[in-house]
């Protein structure tokens, strides 16, 4: 069982989809809506790639901002995930060429000038895991018997 924050333990739960999630001391469900079979108890697992992100550049902002004296109020944040076909695609990393797309929407809030608001939206393409997100990512699994 996980313990320290940085790692992740998810558990079958009930129901065909439903998982216990561990964080440090933080356990919850995820799941998928009952439209495709799940209880619908928490999160799916496209729902929490997209907090990830949403979270993450609203925490990048608000740092940012503080440390340079700018008034932001607040960031609220909607994001949509999609994939969408793509004619000539190098880097498609499957046969009928489709992307994953992340739409995210953000809304400052607070008297920002222009310039604040250019300057917070570039940032919010620095957000950790925006960048991870972005990279190219490797798997490794491995099983571990009991």
């Amino acid at each position: 069982m996980a313990t320290n924050p940085s790692l992740v333990s998810v558990e079958t739960a009930s129901g065909k989809f439903q998982q216990t999630v561990r964080v440090g001391k933080h356990v919850f469900l995820a799941d998928e809506p009952e439209s495709l079979g799940g209880t619908d108890s928490g999160p799916s697992p496209y729902d929490l790639l997209l907090a990830a992100l949403g979270s993450c550049t609203s925490m990048t902002m608000k740092m940012y901002a503080d440390r340079k004296g700018i008034p932001l109020e607040g960031v609220y944040i909607v994001l949509e995930h999609s994939r969408e076909h793509v004619e000539d695609c190098r880097s498609c990393n499957n046969e009928d060429n489709r992307i994953d797309v992340i739409d995210r929407s953000i809304t400052l809030k607070g008297d920002l000038t222009k310039e604040q608001r250019q300057k917070l939206l570039g940032i919010a393409q620095k957000c950790p895991v925006h960048r991870t997100l972005e990279n190219r990512i490797d798997i490794h699994t491995t099983e571990v018997r009991d």
